[in-house]
């Protein structure tokens, strides 16, 4: 049997990066891999990121999503089939921030997956810097990633002091509470390393973990349309104007409902640049030539009031 981890969390918890690390260690020990990047926009720009990965002994699949669940699904389906036949040991999944747990869990036990495929782990990532107010809506999203986690994992720890790693799992287990789930975390069952630190040994430890049966009260919000995406295309400005703008925006009321801006922009000073931006962070670094442009995630999207910082499509 083919075993599946799934390394889900909130957008922009940094499951990319971690995924590179991860994917290395198995391919370190000598395994034949294959990451699906299941993106809730038309365009996934986070594949880029896991490029150098490719090779013999790695495949890359991309499905993506946003158009319902049924159509979603079936893409699903029909790509691990023919996953299956490629010899893979390993498949990891990226889904979006915006994912339904239970859709991967379901798929699973349709044939003819269910006599090809385990569930082997779901490692549910969570960014230390989550704000402390969330709405209801992306409240639920991210009790329902933690309440399937075999492991909860905390990003960028040393970034923030013990007390606010604290108070996101005070967080955590308080909407635990509101989608009804038992489950509850604390820091000491809870990864804190920062990437580079994990061992091999770690990342076997984790690919160990297994996920979680758990019980909660179900909500049906991404079929709703409440979350979206926004894009932006061909985009050229100077790296510090496209700084100012993104800053600008996340700053703006009528803007609120942005959680993440990533993407890929050419520069008027000549380079290509990376964007992977929330309300916490701007990260803005050089990167080799790409798909020109940026996505714009969030919900109850103002497209009106987004305009006033990015010509969207």
């Amino acid at each position: 049997m083919i075993k599946i981890d799934l390394i889900t969390g909130f957008l922009g918890s940094g499951k990319t990066t971690f995924i590179r690390h991860y994917a290395r260690s198995f391919l370190d020990a000598g395994k034949r891999i294959c990451i699906l990047e299941n993106d809730f926009g038309a365009i996934n720009v986070d594949r880029v990121l896991l490029q150098d990965l490719l090779g013999e002994n790695c495949g890359m699949e991309m499905i993506v999503g946003g158009d319902g669940q049924e159509s979603h699904q079936r893409r699903m389906r029909t790509k691990l089939i023919a996953m299956a036949m490629n010899g893979y040991e390993r498949i990891i999944v990226e889904p979006s921030g915006i994912f339904d747990v239970d859709e991967l869990f379901d798929l699973l036990y349709e044939e003819p997956l269910d006599t090809w495929y385990e569930m082997g782990s779901v490692l549910t990532i969570v960014d230390t810097g989550l704000p402390d107010v969330l709405s209801d809506e992306s409240d639920y999203l991210l009790a329902s990633q933690c309440a399937c986690a075999g492991r909860l994992i905390l990003s960028r720890t040393q970034l923030y002091p013990e007390i606010q790693q604290k108070r996101v799992i005070d967080h955590i287990n308080s909407v635990m509470g509101k989608i009804g789930s038992k489950r509850r975390f604390s820091l000491d069952d809870t990864e804190r390393l920062a990437w580079d630190d994990y061992s091999p040994e770690d990342f076997k430890r984790l690919s160990e973990s297994g996920y979680v049966h758990d019980n909660y009260v179900k909500q049906h919000i991404i079929e709703s349309g409440h979350f979206s995406s926004q894009f932006c295309y061909y985009l050229e400005l100077p790296e510090n104007e496209l700084k100012k703008r993104i800053e600008g925006l996340f700053q703006d009321p009528l803007c609120a409902g942005v959680f993440r801006i990533k993407g890929y922009m050419h520069t008027t000073e000549g380079r290509w640049v990376q964007i992977n931006a929330t309300r916490e962070s701007v990260e803005i670094s050089d990167c080799g030539e790409a798909q020109n442009v940026l996505i714009l995630i969030g919900e109850d999207l103002d497209k009106e009031a987004l305009r006033k910082y990015f010509p969207l499509q």
